[in-house]
């Protein structure tokens, strides 16, 4: 069956602690969607508690247990009801991803005077001054926890670099000692081994042990299936290729992983995954920007060029294809949000097509109801379409700056698969499109888009419109083994979910 990843939380979520119960009430909804993959957020406890979105990463090991940082839980509830949601979701079927943010720490418990040499934000490589000694928060004893699973005490030795030091506010990063930035890191500003806060440095042979011993303490903890890896263009690419390495090694399990390389630049991505060895898949970040460039244009987007210089088109094996995210969404630090009058369209573009591994933005879902967005009302069906119809050879017609379409011939061995998609972002038109000669006389309903019924000519072809500045997705008219089909195939999600 095709696979659907869905990030289960956006960053304005209230911070009231129900998120885990709520997805492991979800946990059926969305595989009945079609969801097979669900990335957590950051279930460890951040520098503002209960309030923190996870990325201020405090303590690894505190998943909602202890009273650390003015609150037990976390943003989204205690380790228990954390638990409880990831095992629901893996009895539901689907595969669970927790975020893990390795780059940096934030809330020391303490400060240390530590050997400091400041350097230029702005081009790392280059030094302001000579090393002296500084004033830093690097001394993390987490003593809400006591050593209850790892008695580690991270301290200036386990860092690279920090932006604060208490003797010198002229400045504002700072090499910690002897330390040297990772060399296998992004380029931008000289080096971008930096990030935030604390900077961990993973090439200590101390924190790098440590960092091993807590990946197999959490994926055994938990039951996770994999990871979404945080920031991995300012983290050491050979060290979470060998961490990947080694948690699949040690386990004996799959455990999948995509990394958040934040960038346009399709060839830098092409040279992570070479440098990694392919060890994990990255989200299409480039094919995001195309999204957000075409609801930006008023129309003017040539709609050829969709795909084109994408992760999905380089590499589709690795991409992980999605419209928005957290980061993405407005207010947020990375804000490009694809506008709503072609999220539709957009989600077409990632649901519908043979390549790559479509993400959900719960956002999207469900709305930002904090923001003031509502939900994009065709993505539970573009979902069925994808779960159901989405199959067999695509043949594409990009062949007009303002309207593209592509079909799916289907595959007999899934009843009603098949389909035709039409994407525009100028006044709309038609296009005669091959489904195939199997479809020959028989009707493609509109199941997206408001059209009229397309009757399928001898030689497998179909003539389908699409109103303007809108999509529509054209779907063989169901029949009574599609619908014992797709019962049946539900049915089983749920027997399965029931039984746990």
């Amino acid at each position: 069956m095709n696979g659907i990843m869905m990030q289960t939380f956006q960053w304005d979520l209230p911070a009231d602690g129900t998120l885990w119960q709520t997805l492991a009430k979800k946990a059926r909804t969305l595989s009945l969607l079609g969801v097979t993959a669900a990335w957590l957020p950051p279930a460890y406890k951040g520098s503002a508690g209960g309030m923190d979105v996870g990325y201020g990463v405090y303590d690894l090991y505190d998943l909602g247990e202890f009273d650390q940082k003015g609150s037990v839980r976390t943003k989204y509830g205690t380790k228990a009801e954390y638990l409880k949601a990831v095992r629901r979701m893996n009895l539901a079927g689907i595969q669970t991803l927790g975020d893990v943010v390795l780059n940096h720490r934030l809330g020391a418990d303490g400060t240390e005077t530590a050997p400091v040499t400041p350097v230029n934000p702005e081009y790392r490589p280059e030094k302001l001054g000579d090393k002296r000694p500084g004033t830093v928060y690097t001394r993390f004893t987490f003593p809400g926890r006591k050593g209850k699973y790892s008695n580690f005490v991270w301290n200036a030795s386990c860092f690279t670099a920090v932006d604060y030091n208490q003797d010198d506010p002229d400045h504002h990063l700072f090499l910690l000692g002897d330390s040297q930035w990772a060399e296998d890191v992004d380029d931008e500003k000289g080096n971008y081994d930096y990030l935030m806060g604390a900077d961990v440095n993973v090439l200590s042979p101390a924190v790098s042990a440590e960092l091993l011993r807590w990946g197999l303490w959490y994926l055994k903890t938990t039951g996770l299936g994999g990871f979404r890896l945080d920031a991995v263009k300012h983290i050491s690419a050979s060290f979470l290729r060998d961490f990947l390495h080694e948690m699949r090694a040690k386990t004996g399990r799959e455990v999948y992983a995509v990394g958040e390389y934040w960038s346009a630049d399709t060839e830098k991505l092409m040279r992570y995954l070479d440098t990694t060895g392919y060890a994990m898949n990255l989200f299409d970040a480039p094919l995001h920007f195309h999204f957000h460039a075409a609801s930006r244009s008023g129309g003017s987007y040539d709609m050829r060029h969709l795909l084109e210089g994408t992760l999905l088109e380089r590499a589709p094996s690795q991409a992980v294809t999605f419209v928005d995210n957290h980061d993405t969404q407005p207010g947020q630090s990375l804000e490009s949000w694809v506008d709503g009058w072609f999220k539709a369209s957009a989600y077409c573009a990632i649901l519908l097509r043979a390549q790559g591994y479509p993400c959900v933005f719960w956002g999207d879902l469900y709305g930002i109801p904090e923001k003031g967005i509502g939900a994009v009302s065709e993505l539970p069906r573009l979902m069925q379409i994808r779960l159901f119809q989405a199959y067999g050879e695509e043949q594409d017609y990009f062949d007009d700056p303002q309207t593209i379409g592509f079909t799916r011939s289907g595959d007999p061995a899934i009843p009603g698969s098949g389909l035709a998609c039409l994407i525009t972002d100028g006044e709309g038109g038609e296009k005669r499109m091959l489904v195939g000669k199997r479809f020959a006389s028989q009707r493609f309903i509109c199941a997206i888009g408001g059209q009229k019924p397309v009757r399928i000519d001898s030689e497998g072809y179909g003539v389908f419109r699409v109103s303007g500045g809108k999509c529509s997705v054209y779907t063989p008219a169901p029949d009574l083994k599609a619908v014992l089909y797709r019962l049946g195939t539900q049915a089983k999600r749920l027997f399965r979910l029931q039984l746990g």
